[in-house]
């Protein structure tokens, strides 16, 4: 599978967890199923950092900017109002008395997958 494969899956994927969490009766059950720890290593192993949050953000593609050929300059296209896209991503927010560290959704699925496929 080539690479762009690999993270069109990825984001189905994170779609699809996202759409179970908002769903889920029972948001600490659906996480303890997948998967998802409520504690891990901070910065040296020192401390645990303790799952506290769960930030869903959204953000509306509206456009789309590229460099242009033998040009500093952008090359700027908006996107007409039925082409404009709502991308909903997942963020897992840990904490100690000295650390405050996120991990995206993307990265923990990432994570798994590779475990899975070992």
């Amino acid at each position: 599978m080539h690479h762009h494969d690999d993270a069109a899956d990825l984001q189905v994927l994170a779609a699809q967890f996202i759409d179970g969490f908002v769903q889920a009766k029972d948001k600490t059950f659906y996480l303890k199923l997948a998967g998802v720890p409520f504690e891990r290593p901070g910065k040296g192993g020192a401390k645990a950092l303790k799952l506290v949050d769960v930030e869903l953000t959204t953000d509306w593609q509206v456009g789309t900017a590229s460099p242009s050929f033998g040009s500093r300059e952008l090359s700027y296209l908006p996107f007409p109002g039925e082409m404009v896209r709502e991308r909903t991503n997942m963020s897992l927010v840990y904490v100690s008395m000295d650390e405050k560290a996120s991990l995206d959704l993307r990265d923990f699925l990432a994570q798994k997958k590779r475990v899975i496929d070992q």
